[in-house]
């Protein structure tokens, strides 16, 4: 940690999972998969965020049930560190807008993040059919975290668009796919085009969109870009841990991050690891 950062300022980790794949709602997951298809917890990631001296962090959903959500307030509920849960409602069904109104009166519930990246319809933000949702999310005050590729980029501008006073972030930097490094500039116009719109961004998620452990000098280039796009006032660092796991230990992102914002001032370096999260989220 630099000498010159702020001793109050609260860090955060703005993205980060616990599951239970024994519930049997994570579609997505391998189903021997030595790193992932596995239980996490919270005592599995104690120590981490001792080492790194994180205080607060953003539990956010990995499967798309209702079950899920409230499986994580639970463990929101149990678990101080978890500031709050980034959850999942069904937003082909207008009906549960009395279900999202249910969880919303939950005092750890910050929003919710369908899992658009998984599905087949890459305009499917855009359809006529999920539109109430965004409206109930601004309604209710609740955040909207965008899930997705590159190739979602222009569908999410098309979105915050349309809805300037939705609270959206844009998780994982939109994944710019760091296995085929030709593709860097059409991500980097496409980010430079939403950083025009209100969202917020993460940076989180880079090191598992290359197939090999990479090095910050290889991360830099896209960490560096989010930053002067968005400033770091929109920038928020998170792990997704324990997706993370595949290529790095926490603490090694925790590090290679610390290690690229160096330069950056105190001010500048607290917003990314903390300040920008908190007022994002709306944090205690």
């Amino acid at each position: 940690m630099s000498t010159d950062e702020s001793p109050t300022v609260v860090t955060v980790d703005s993205h980060q999972h616990f599951w239970q794949p024994a519930r049997g709602d994570y579609g997505w997951m391998p189903q021997d998969d030595p790193v992932l298809s596995r239980p996490y917890g919270p005592a599995d990631l104690k120590e981490a965020l001792n080492t790194c001296g994180i205080q607060q962090t953003v539990l956010v959903q990995a499967a798309p049930t209702v079950a899920e959500t409230e499986y994580l307030l639970g463990i929101a509920d149990a678990t101080p560190h978890v500031a709050g849960v980034v959850g999942w409602i069904d937003f082909e069904q207008p009906s549960q807008r009395a279900i999202l109104e249910r969880l919303a009166r939950h005092p750890k519930l910050l929003g919710v993040r369908p899992m658009i990246q998984d599905l087949p319809d890459d305009r499917w933000m855009l359809r006529d059919d999920v539109q109430w949702a965004y409206q109930a999310l601004i309604d209710l005050d609740l955040t909207f975290d965008c899930l997705g590729f590159p190739r979602h980029i222009p569908h999410f501008a098309t979105l915050l668009d349309r809805y300037p006073r939705l609270r959206a972030v844009l998780d994982h930097c939109m994944k710019p796919q760091l296995r085929t490094p030709d593709s860097f500039d059409a991500w980097r116009d496409g980010m430079a085009e939403l950083a025009q719109t209100q969202a917020f961004v993460k940076l989180s998620g880079l090191l598992t969109e290359a197939d090999t452990a990479v090095d910050a000098d290889t991360v830099r280039r896209y960490v560096d870009h989010v930053i002067a796009a968005f400033g770091p006032e929109r920038v928020m660092w998170g792990s997704d841990w324990p997706v993370l796991r595949l290529r790095a230990a926490y603490a090694d992102w925790h590090a290679m991050a610390r290690a690229i914002t160096d330069p950056l001032d105190a001010a500048d370096k607290d917003a990314i690891f903390g300040e920008t999260a908190k007022r994002f989220y709306r944090l205690d």
